[in-house]
């Protein structure tokens, strides 16, 4: 493949930042974490190395810029709308997640993939973290998000949802982006209940966009 070369010596420096970030998050998607040396980003991109260290001293520093705008496309997609009660919110989030998915097969196989990666690892578990906590709150204390038990349901089925996720964009399921949102809210109330909560309650009407 030849360099993907671009004019940067014109270019301010938050404009060529965002240029090695957009060009980063292609290459990242391509061929994953572990498999990029700063040195190929950098042939890739068609600058000098120095260069590229004097935006990004680290790949870490880099991946996690290219992350975050992938994060900042998904946050936009999945923002829940608050005056929705807390089951429909989750519901279109997901969808939401799953149709970006759906978009961005070869991307986010390539980053469940660079998990065993210790930097990534620990980049995914934040995002996890907070979404955790999100529908948590989504639950309140009279639905049982307080309880240690909803806590470990609800981080067993994000952990469970990478799993179906990759099987859906590399197993050639025959399955829709609501298909796949129908079984996971399905799995998501049986976690719940199994730990003894109930908050969240799923209608037919929920699923799809």
């Amino acid at each position: 493949m030849p360099p993907r070369a671009r004019a940067y010596r014109r270019l301010d420096s938050d404009e060529r930042r965002r240029l090695l970030v957009e060009s980063a998050t292609a290459l990242f998607g391509e061929y994953g974490y572990e498999e990029l040396s700063m040195a190929r980003i950098a042939r890739e991109a068609g600058i000098s190395k120095p260069l590229l260290y004097h935006y990004f001293p680290r790949k870490r520093a880099l991946f996690e810029a290219a992350l975050q705008v992938a994060a900042e496309q998904l946050r936009a997609a999945t923002e829940p709308d608050p005056d929705r009660p807390a089951a429909e919110q989750l519901a279109a989030s997901l969808g939401a997640f799953l149709h970006w998915i759906d978009e961005h097969r070869a991307a986010y196989a390539k980053l469940l993939r660079s998990l065993a990666a210790a930097e990534v690892r620990e980049i995914v578990d934040e995002v996890r973290d907070t979404t955790v906590q999100r529908i948590l709150d989504g639950l309140g204390p009279q639905g049982g998000g307080d309880r240690p038990a909803a806590r470990a349901a609800v981080q067993g089925w994000l952990w469970s949802i990478d799993g179906a996720c990759l099987a859906w964009i590399e197993g050639d399921l025959p399955l829709t982006a609501a298909d796949l949102q129908a079984v996971l809210l399905g799995s998501l109330g049986g976690a719940l209940m199994g730990a003894g909560v109930g908050g969240l309650a799923f209608e037919s009407s929920d699923v799809g966009p």
